[in-house]
């Protein structure tokens, strides 16, 4: 079997081990990146694709005459037109829940630095204003606790799971999202308006889809508690990032921590980037790359090819 890696910088900075990779697939062309002009060079002759952002259309796939196996090397699949896949008899394998610890560990990263007005402190001491203090601290920024306040998550996957857990670990009422849409609200789910309205902190773990897109706008925020947070690891575009700038610059929610944008990178810009908060956060989609995660996402795309070429593929998507 010839394979051939699209984009391994997107996920190996020279600190991953590739050794479970190339021993099941030994025959496999590893390229840092992949242009547009050159990925239908690259995929021709082969016969498994690994691609972690490189896009697959329906047209690539179906001149490429050889290709069996496409592994996403991520969750998302929405680079590769599944239907085309099908249609050409191609099988679509993704890799879930590597990320849990490092996405987990994001969010409260990005909470504690909210709650704790980190950024500002940090900046203060650099400035020299504990330095002139006539205390022994400085009170410029008020700190809030976490400890009974509420959170809540829309979207309670895996993921969205792992964080309700390490909420109620610091003393904090989870509340979780009824599914967009649902007009029947089952028990132990809160209708998204009312849990808008409630929550303390809001994480969001669902995925971007018809539904989703667009779900946190200008209506949304105006619901929340002004003094409430707003985080995003999930993906861009579940919320307005027009509509956020305008409520975290005008206070009318507490702050908001950011790592994913609609489009990435940000080459053209983005509202959330075009001005300096100390109530904004953004972070460069780096939530699920601890080096273990990324680690473990390459083991597990071996173990997809692995499981195909054994004749029971896993992980299907398509």
């Amino acid at each position: 079997m010839q394979g051939v890696f699209l984009d391994l910088k997107s996920l190996d900075n020279s600190d991953i081990e590739l050794t479970a990779l190339t021993a099941v697939l030994s025959n496999c062309n590893l390229f840092d990146s992949t242009t547009d002009m050159q990925v239908l060079e690259r995929i021709r002759p082969a016969n498994v694709v690994i691609t972690n952002k490189v896009k697959l259309t329906a047209t690539l796939l179906q001149a490429a005459s050889q290709l069996k196996l496409v592994c996403v090397a991520a969750t998302g699949t929405n680079n590769v037109d599944l239907d085309a896949a099908a249609d050409l008899g191609i099988t679509v394998c993704n890799v879930r829940n590597y990320a849990t610890p490092s996405v987990v560990q994001h969010v409260f990263a990005l909470i504690l630095a909210l709650t704790t007005r980190l950024p500002q402190y940090q900046a203060a001491v650099m400035q020299g204003m504990w330095q002139k203090s006539p205390h022994f601290c400085l009170l410029d920024f008020p700190i809030a606790e976490m400890s009974g306040k509420a959170m809540g998550i829309i979207g309670y996957g895996v993921l969205g799971k792992a964080v309700a857990k390490v909420a109620e670990a610091f003393g904090m009422r989870v509340l979780i999202a009824a599914r967009p849409g649902v007009k029947d609200v089952s028990e132990g789910r809160t209708a998204l308006p009312d849990l808008l309205a409630a929550a303390d902190i809001i994480s969001l773990h669902c995925p971007l889809t018809v539904q989703t897109l667009g779900l946190i706008g200008e209506r949304e925020l105006r619901c929340m508690k002004p003094n409430a947070l707003i985080i995003n690891t999930a993906r861009g575009g579940i919320i307005d990032e027009t509509a956020l700038l305008s409520a975290v610059a005008q206070h009318r929610i507490g702050g908001a921590g950011i790592d994913v944008l609609t489009n990435e990178p940000p080459a053209a810009g983005n509202p959330l980037l075009s001005v300096h908060l100390p109530n904004l956060i953004v972070t460069p989609h780096i939530a699920w790359s601890s080096r273990e995660a990324r680690q473990r996402l390459v083991n597990e795309i071996s173990l997809n090819i692995e499981a195909y070429l054994k004749g029971s593929p896993r992980n299907v998507v398509m």
